[in-house]
């Protein structure tokens, strides 16, 4: 039966959608002008700044010169450059000979490598916290580089080397619960090196600084594979004794500078969560034969089109079921028109922009678990067909997933039980999201030092895309778009200028920490 409407019936028809879409634009308008723009004031006098003299500066700079001099490489959770971590700790005892001879510092050398120190406040009934650092670093050849990657040198205001940002030049941070325990917080633990950390304290001891809280550093050789000497006997030592803290500071974000697309100033994030991981093992054996004779599939062919199964059907975007939509709604008014429209009302164009940010490799690491293939072994000879082929695949998990979640995805991506997957390091889900409200002391502690330093608003929460295991985390150093290559990869550097900040930093930190009272902030609407 045909269905025809009079002119009249259409008129009605656009009317309404009209009228229907001058609503939806009417909502859009307000949800985004309605935001308030907020500017931070902090109530009550904070920790004064450090004025470094000259002669600092330079005690500074070359302080962490020597550093990058050691080459700590951990190669792979069997080679490490043991040598190099004895020669680092000896280098550390002479670089910061007042945190070493203090009375107020006890110190003690944990799993072989790793450094503890538990620096003694004058107040016993506040819970101490922790700063976190690791001293080992990821290979790295002189290929491509400007300056060697272990020499340290300086160029144009730059200091070179591998482990200038990740992580000889500072302490992140990661801040738990009040009273939460460390087992589970510091398994797999991403530290950071000592030396931002170290220079603080050394100065604040120069100056007879004596803190009121007291607070721990733990300083890991193996982060870069997982921890699991350093971190892990860390957790142990600090579990027997008991210990409770107020809050755990590690690495994470730091000040984007121009890293987030469409923004009009710097963003400083804290991470409040991170993502899981899981790091496989797949394994194919087939019987082995001559290069003449070869078989229909080899073990590297089974293997090759299992991975690239993997690589080509990525996990399935999460946008919005993790707490990444909060964190793009709650900046919404950072970003130029009509992007701020676009952040203000995800409930509308959510799938739009998870699909604009799965286009880059960190959006998509935002939006979704992450599928990394990173090392295939297989043959001996050229004429011989190997039995045995392995490869490598590291998965971030998304907050809204679980480890389960993703075998189980990956098994039904490969489809192939010749693909034998195990684990020989720890994997964990994701953490769950800590706590940021105005009445939290670790996230409003971490919150005004960076105000303080960086001069920065906003600051806000956000999704770690890296693992550390830990609940508040925070990069002390202004970080453009062009330096994200260099983690772990070619001219690795830091300014001088950086260098300072993230020693500032953690001065403000140490000495914002020394109360018990909540900082609070003025919100004042322009």
């Amino acid at each position: 039966m045909a269905i025809s409407m009079g002119k009249g019936s259409v008129g009605v028809l656009t009317g309404v959608f009209i009228a229907s879409l001058a609503v939806v634009v009417a909502v859009l308008l307000l949800r985004t002008y309605n935001l308030p723009e907020l500017k931070v004031a902090w109530k009550g006098k904070g920790a004064p700044r450090i004025e470094l003299e000259e002669d600092e500066r330079e005690q500074l700079y070359e302080a962490l010169k020597g550093a990058l001099r050691i080459p700590t490489v951990s190669f792979s959770p069997s080679e490490q450059n043991t040598t190099a971590l004895e020669e680092f700790k000896e280098y550390i005892k002479s670089a910061f000979p007042r945190v070493f001879n203090s009375s107020l510092v006890e110190y003690e050398l944990v799993g072989g490598y790793s450094h503890l120190f538990n620096v003694q406040g004058s107040d016993n009934s506040l819970l101490p916290y922790m700063l976190l650092a690791h001293l080992d670093v990821v290979p790295a050849t002189p290929e491509g580089w400007d300056l060697p990657p272990f020499s340290g040198e300086e160029k144009d205001g730059y200091i070179y080397g591998r482990g200038s940002l990740d992580d000889k030049s500072r302490v992140i941070d990661v801040a738990a619960q009040s009273g939460r325990t460390l087992f589970g917080v510091l398994i797999g633990l991403h530290f950071t090196l000592p030396k931002g950390i170290l220079q603080a304290l050394e100065f604040l001891f120069k100056k007879g600084y004596k803190p009121r809280r007291s607070f721990y550093i733990g300083l890991g050789h193996d982060e870069e594979i997982s921890g699991r000497h350093g971190a892990k006997e860390i957790v142990k030592t600090l579990e027997t004794r008991n210990v409770k803290l107020e809050y755990l500071l590690d690495e994470g974000f730091g000040v984007l500078d121009g890293v987030i697309y469409g923004t009009k100033r710097p963003i400083a994030l804290i991470g409040v969560t991170e993502k899981g991981a899981i790091t496989l093992n797949l394994t194919v054996n087939s019987p082995p034969g001559h290069s003449s004779m070869p078989p229909r599939e080899s073990s590297i062919g089974i293997l090759s089109a299992a991975l690239s199964r993997l690589e080509q059907d990525q996990m399935p975007n999460r946008f919005g079921k993790g707490p990444e939509g909060a964190m793009f709604e709650q900046l919404a008014d950072e970003f130029y028109f009509p992007l701020n429209i676009v952040m203000a009302n995800l409930w509308l164009f959510g799938p739009l922009v998870s699909r604009i940010l799965q286009r880059t490799p960190s959006g998509n690491a935002l939006v979704r678990t992450t599928t990394a293939l990173t090392i295939f072994n297989a043959g001996i000879k050229s004429n011989v067909i190997p039995q045995t082929a392995r490869a490598t695949v590291n998965f971030r998990i998304h907050p809204a997933e679980t480890v389960n979640e993703v075998l189980k995805a990956m098994n039904t991506t490969i489809m192939d039980d010749r693909v034998i997957p195990s684990s020989d390091v720890p994997f964990f889900d994701p953490p769950s999201i800590s706590p940021h409200d105005e009445e939290t002391f670790g996230y409003q502690t971490v919150k005004r030092s960076i105000t303080d330093v960086f001069l920065v608003e906003p600051v806000a929460p956000g999704v770690s895309i890296g693992n550390t295991a830990s609940i508040y985390k925070f990069r002390a150093l202004v970080i453009k778009d062009e330096d994200l290559s260099r983690f772990h990869g070619i001219n690795e550097r830091i300014s001088k200028e950086g260098i300072e900040t993230v020693v500032q930093f953690y001065f403000q930190l140490i000495q914002n920490s020394d109360t018990d009272i909540v900082p609070v902030q003025s919100h004042l609407e322009l």
